[in-house]
């Protein structure tokens, strides 16, 4: 997938429940403890979003366990975090929330060749039950052919 780190955390819930329009690479502001613990693969995405503080984008509900050889110094497990991107991701972000529907939501964190944790988010609009159960439908057909092809 990425040069780097094998660390990968993935939203799976993500592609089930929205339409993912656009994808954007974010850096993320960590503490140490918060670092060393997303190295140790302990970190979830799943209830996390996006929304925007003034002129920030942070990410809000993501769980990142505490370190367990942080004494005294460890974190909050779900604190809110600051994302980095460049002014003119922002505001084009920022110009499509506030359009009716859409959200901006984490789909993958990973660790850069840099070794600095990236934030997959994606700009996304929320399906209906009936697509999810289309969306259900296409990855049982697509099981079923793979399984046929074996």
């Amino acid at each position: 997938m990425r040069k780097g780190s094998d660390i990968v955390i993935k939203n799976r819930k993500a592609g089930f429940e929205y339409y993912l329009v656009e994808r954007f690479t974010a850096g993320i502001e960590l503490t140490g403890t918060e670092i060393k613990s997303i190295r140790a693969g302990k970190a979830n995405l799943s209830d996390a979003y996006c929304t925007f503080r003034g002129k920030e984008l942070f990410v809000i509900s993501l769980h990142v366990a505490e370190y367990d050889f942080g004494n005294i110094y460890n974190h909050e497990p779900r604190r809110d975090r600051r994302l980095l991107l460049t002014r003119r991701e922002l505001k084009r972000l920022d110009n499509k929330v506030k359009e009716k529907g859409f959200t901006i939501i984490p789909t993958l964190m990973f660790i850069n060749e840099k070794g600095l944790a990236k934030l997959e988010i994606a700009l996304a609009k929320g399906k209906h039950s009936y697509d999810k159960r289309d969306t259900l439908k296409q990855k049982d057909l697509k099981r079923d052919m793979d399984r046929r092809d074996d």
